[in-house]
């Protein structure tokens, strides 16, 4: 009740503000007092800050933290895509198209900004956010708290550059080897209350998606890439902050292509069977903005903030005009899919005692997603020969609405010092192509008896719809009869929402300057939701397993002390599923009959992942070294899924060095080797349910980079 009330009166205290930003302040220390100097603003803006921070708590959970010294001394620093960062926390595994898994699941990553979620979207190659803009990257996962869900495998929150800018900025270019340029400005300042940062970057590039095969230089593989982000806030006074951040990606991609290839089908169109692989000409296009306007407020007990929410994204993908795709493929596909949601947060903090502090929220979102396609197909006989040699286009559209609703309510409580209890519920509701809901309570816990030594643990029970963008509603029906039917003619039911039962336990031993730490999980799940690339769009698809279970166990080292800086993560695990429920009419006949009673592991389960890195840093010189290892995905052997791909390991160098040039300022130069072994390995090889192409990861590269601060 005392939180209602807390929460009642924030509203009103919103509701205030919002009428009369520029209310007199009866305090004359203040931050927006007359006279207030910028350090004045830089406190205040600090402690708003951490009471943003305060809601929104890692109880129980498993956190990696990666601070801004760290995202500088990874290869690229803040020229690397933001998946390159998460590739070093432990339990992430590498996937074509940038993708990421994390503990065996298929993305199931929520993204927030200061806290904030950013609505899912469409891009599949592309990094819709950059670590360019990042005071520090956090990655959550493992049972957790009430205030987290949907999107549960992983909980990314980027906390941007803080308030009270110095007015300054920088202008680099980065760039090297597969022809990437990499230009990018950004500047920041304060002015009174008001802080800004603003940052820009182009990327051109002939590595755009990874290679289909072990060339150095992929054919037909450029990218263009355009990223920017404005961060705005005003102080009202020192207990009130409003805050706007905008963000956009513009992303272009050709197809790469295999070489010396030709038509495999025994198909003719317009006269024409033959069409080298090499001219092949798929291209992908992917657009997304977003935006958050949020109110903070903090006064004695309270801590609450409301946000609103909106994203922008869009896909399409163009095939080759010639015709080659249906040569190849019996079908050429034009895709174009749209997703707009908008969206409020609002969330809040309460201290009802030393013993005691309740948090509540809720969400509610609104997504509507528009596709068209154009499918060119040839027309079939009964006995499977070709009718004429004249494509036929089938037309497909749609537009649907979801909503999504959600609300929790939790207690941290202390029985006494050592201990802290994180317990609590969330209930979300999904209505969208299937309306479905779930009541699902958690509890967590961390115990710190003393030299060092952190337990933690819990129980979560999650509900997961599936990516409401990329649920497809194509009639089964439209192409029978035509070179693009689908494989076996059942009917494809509606993808359903995981639930599953989650566990977590692990501990952290601290000796000295090292840290030691081991976390075990086990997820047991029904309607499991996977991914897997079905056509020649690289457009995902998902779809559920009846039954799955993910289990695993991760370790991890980190040391640092004076200018040294080290760490190492091995992680362990099995993703497994049975019976696949949804989207059956895209698989092969004799691999569902097959699933529908033996679990299989799943495409993307990686049994050993890791990474290791160590760096130097002193006087404005920095040295680091770090290492990925993969056991290697799944792929298809005497049963579905059934072998996996050779193991690799890559290398990484990097060396910073920042020179002090007087009035004229200071100047960071760089120079990164990826992969400096050159090791050619295969992230996948086309086989394997739900995989579409081979892939290869990037081959050897020297890159070099300057930024001029001022």
């Amino acid at each position: 009740m005392r939180l209602a009330v807390a929460l009642l009166a924030s509203v009103a205290t919103f509701a205030s503000l919002a009428a009369d930003p520029a209310r007199a302040i009866e305090d004359t220390a203040t931050a927006d007092a007359p006279g207030a100097s910028n350090s004045e603003i830089i406190v205040t803006a600090r402690k708003l800050n951490e009471a943003r921070a305060s809601i929104q708590p890692s109880t129980g959970a498993s956190l990696y933290d990666f601070d801004a010294a760290a995202l500088d001394a990874l290869p690229g620093g803040r020229n690397a895509a933001l998946n390159q960062v998460l590739l070093r926390a432990p339990g992430v595994a590498q996937d074509s198209f940038g993708q990421l898994h994390i503990r065996g699941d298929h993305n199931g990553i929520q993204f927030r900004v200061n806290g904030v979620i950013l609505p899912e979207g469409l891009s599949v190659f592309g990094q819709s956010i950059s670590p360019r803009f990042a005071d520090s990257v956090t990655l959550l996962t493992g049972a957790l708290p009430a205030q987290y869900g949907l999107r549960v495998a992983g909980v990314v929150n980027i906390a941007t550059k803080g308030s009270g800018f110095d007015n300054a900025g920088s202008i680099s270019i980065y760039g090297g080897s597969h022809g990437q340029v990499q230009p990018a400005i950004e500047f920041s300042g304060t002015s009174g209350n008001d802080s800004y940062f603003v940052s820009g970057s182009y990327l051109h590039g002939n590595l755009g998606i990874e290679a289909p095969d072990r060339s150095r230089t992929p054919l037909h593989d450029t990218t263009d890439q355009f990223q920017g982000f404005g961060y705005f806030d005003h102080i009202i006074d020192d207990e009130n902050k409003l805050t706007l951040i905008f963000g956009t990606s513009n992303e272009e991609f050709q197809i790469p292509n295999l070489r010396g290839l030709q038509p495999s089908l025994g198909l003719t169109v317009n006269g024409n069977s033959a069409f080298p692989s090499e001219n092949l000409d798929g291209r992908q296009h992917e657009v997304t903005h977003y935006a958050i306007a949020s109110l903070l407020h903090d006064k004695g007990d309270f801590t609450g903030q409301l946000s609103v929410f909106g994203r922008y994204s869009s896909l399409r993908y163009t095939p080759d005009a010639g015709y080659g795709e249906l040569l190849y493929n019996g079908i050429s596909q034009s895709a174009y899919k749209r997703d707009v949601a908008v969206g409020l947060q609002a969330e809040g903090k309460y201290t009802l005692s030393d013993t005691h502090i309740l948090r509540a929220g809720a969400v509610i979102q609104r997504d509507r997603a528009t596709s068209r396609t154009a499918s060119a197909v040839l027309l079939l006989a009964d006995d499977g020969s070709q009718i004429g040699d004249t494509p036929s286009v089938i037309d497909d559209s749609s537009a649907t609405t979801a909503w999504t609703y959600t609300a929790y309510l939790q207690d941290e409580w202390k029985p006494f010092d050592k201990l802290t209890i994180n317990y609590g519920v969330r209930y979300d509701r999904f209505q969208g192509f299937l309306t479905e809901e779930q009541l699902s309570p958690r509890v967590n816990f961390v115990l710190e008896p003393g030299g060092g030594f952190t337990l933690h643990g819990g129980y979560s029970r999650y509900f997961t719809p599936p990516p409401f963008e990329l649920v497809g509603n194509a009639s089964v029906a439209s192409f029978v009869g035509t070179t693009a039917q689908f494989p076996n003619g059942i009917v494809s039911a509606t993808p359903r929402s995981e639930r599953s039962n989650y566990f977590d336990l692990g501990f952290v031993q601290k000796v000295g300057a090292l840290s030691l730490g081991i976390d075990a999980y086990y997820k047991i799940a029904r309607n499991l939701i996977d991914e897997g690339q079905f056509g020649a769009p690289i457009i995902l698809t998902p779809f559920n397993y009846e039954r799955g279970k993910v289990r695993g166990i991760e370790f991890t080292a980190n040391y640092q002390k004076g200018p040294w800086t080290a760490y190492g993560n091995v992680a362990v695990s099995n993703a497994q599923g049975e019976n696949i429920t949804s989207s059956q009419a895209t698989f092969d006949p004799g691999d569902l009959a097959y699933i529908a009673n033996h679990y299989i592991p799943l495409d993307h389960d990686q049994r050993t992942t890791g990474s290791a890195g160590i760096s130097w840093a002193s006087n404005g010189h920095r040295i680091a070294a770090d290492m990925l290892y993969g056991s290697g995905l799944r792929a298809d052997g005497a049963t579905p899924n059934g072998n996996k791909l050779p193991a690799y390991a890559t290398v990484n160098l990097s060396a910073s060095q920042t020179i002090n040039l007087g009035r004229a300022g200071l100047l960071d130069l760089r120079f990164d080797a990826i992969n400096v072994l050159d090791r050619k390995y295969e992230i996948r090889d086309g086989t394997g349910i739900g995989v579409g192409a081979p892939q290869f990861g990037q081959r050897q590269g020297f890159f070099i980079g300057a930024t001029k601060h001022f």
